[in-house]
């Protein structure tokens, strides 16, 4: 029988010496393994580059993102967000039609394909005119204006957001983010403005164009410290009939004369940090006060421009750059803002407060005045009469008093009477089931008549608007 001292020493010897071996295959394999640490930060270090600072693989993951964001719907039956499905079969519904504020109405959105389309359509639905753009038909020829990343792979391109019906008949229009264009009644491309115009368009009494754009900063700038990039500027342009720029006014240079540059730093992420990038500001729509309203706090020519991403909306003289008026946190990614009077506003107010469709809430249309500062609800959605679109959206003060409001997500619009009452609905019904993306929907001047745009389409020699064509 062995010794347990003896059987307990040679343990310890095995012990001591597997421990030693395995410290040894330990050494010999920290330069693997620090290799493999090394190579995990680096890549973790460049992953972080490539996002921040848009470097190499960063197109092609954007690509292979938005093509899986493409596919997931087919797979999972879900319709992408700008389609829904809808048990409707009729586009108008007229519920009361001696309330109906008349006139034709031009409206904007998708079709069932992808492309953009505006039309001009009957109280009942029947559209008397059309226009189509397809991007991907050579719609603007050399778009070098546009930063490579945001030039469209697929359909839909964009979409038309900010539009306007001319009096002899030519539509001028945002193709958002891309450019201002204008076309004539026939779908023949008049002129191309290549800036990258956005979400609204106004026409003043003297027939130039005020319009939102934005310039994409690649490089720091001195002027806008702790702003990383790339980030955006966002600009008001001036812009004669014939699509020649006027003028081109900084906001950021207004909030900064008015000593506001702090609403520069509202997005900053860290509590640390006042750095911010990208999309501060979102400015979203531009409207001059006009002569024939009685003035009073806004004068005739004071500019009124919506900053969505900081829920303010601001007037200024555009002489001096001084703000008049600011309501700042009263509505939530807000939308639209209207002159009133020379001391009233009123406001799409989106009321984006909710995550998902499943909990929604309730867009609003909210006057707010300058004189006191009070706000009041014009109307709302609700369980009964449900009203909600996250983004974009507009509203239209009609002759009788009327309200017309698009409700763009769900390729809605509807006319309400002054005690909130339905008038009229239009559903942008593209394909059977189906609902696309309404962005549009504007009440026209009593001139514009069926008749008007029938002669409009004889002077094409064809009964329909031709697609727009590849060149000028």
């Amino acid at each position: 029988m062995k010794s347990p001292t003896k059987s307990y020493a040679a343990t310890g010897a095995d012990m001591k010496f597997t421990k030693k071996l395995k410290y040894a295959e330990l050494r010999k394999k920290v330069p693997v393994i620090i290799f493999v640490l090394s190579l995990a930060f680096w890549s973790f270090a460049y992953g972080v580059a490539v996002q921040r600072f848009q470097l190499f693989p960063f197109k092609f993951i954007r690509q292979a993102e938005l093509g899986a964001k493409e596919t997931l719907p087919i797979l999972t039956g879900k319709l992408p967000w700008y389609y829904r499905h809808t048990e409707r079969t009729e586009p108008v519904i007229v519920h009361r039609p001696d309330a109906f504020s008349t006139g034709l109405t031009l409206v904007s959105g998708l079709t069932k394909d992808g492309d953009i389309e505006a039309k001009v359509i009957t109280r009942e639905g029947e559209a008397l005119n059309r226009w189509l753009i397809d991007w991907f038909d050579g719609f603007w020829p050399d778009p070098r204006h546009i930063p490579e990343d945001a030039i469209p792979q697929r359909r839909p391109a964009t979409q038309i957001h900010g539009i306007t019906l001319l009096k002899n008949g030519d539509l001028l229009f945002n193709l958002d983010g891309f450019g201002l264009v204008r076309m004539d009644l026939c779908g023949n491309v008049v002129w191309r403005l290549p800036y990258q115009t956005h979400h609204s368009v106004h026409v003043d009494e003297l027939g130039n164009i005020w319009v939102s754009g934005q310039k994409q900063i690649t490089k720091p700038s001195r002027a806008f410290p702790n702003y990383r990039p790339p980030f955006v500027e966002y600009t008001v342009l001036k812009v004669r009939p014939g699509g020649e720029i006027l003028r081109e006014i900084s906001i950021f240079d207004v909030l900064i004369k008015n000593k506001l540059q702090g609403l520069l730093y509202m997005l900053a992420k860290f509590s640390e940090s006042t750095e911010v990038s990208g999309d501060t500001l979102h400015m979203n729509d531009v409207e001059i006060f006009p002569s024939h309203l009685r003035p009073g706090v806004f004068e005739a020519g004071d500019v009124m421009v919506s900053l969505r991403n900081i829920h303010a909306v601001m007037v200024f003289d555009p002489d001096t750059l001084k703000i008049k008026y600011m309501t700042i946190g009263k509505v939530v990614r807000q939308h639209d803002p209207d002159f009133i009077d020379g001391n009233r506003i009123s406001i799409f107010d989106n009321n984006h407060v909710v995550g998902s469709e499943s909990q929604e809430g309730q867009s609003r249309i909210v006057v707010v005045s300058a004189k006191n500062d009070q706000m009041q609800v014009i109307y709302s959605g609700s369980s009964e009469h449900p009203f909600y679109t996250n983004v974009m959206g507009k509203h239209q003060w009609l002759p009788n008093g009327n309200l017309l409001i698009v409700e763009s997500k769900k390729g809605r619009a509807f006319e309400i009477d002054s005690g909130g009452a339905l008038v009229w609905e239009y559903f942008h019904l593209v394909d059977k089931g189906r609902l696309a993306l309404l962005t549009e929907a504007e009440r026209l001047p009593s001139f514009f008549t069926a008749s008007f745009f029938a002669d409009g389409r004889r002077k094409c020699g064809t009964t329909q608007a031709v697609r727009t064509p590849t060149s000028r």
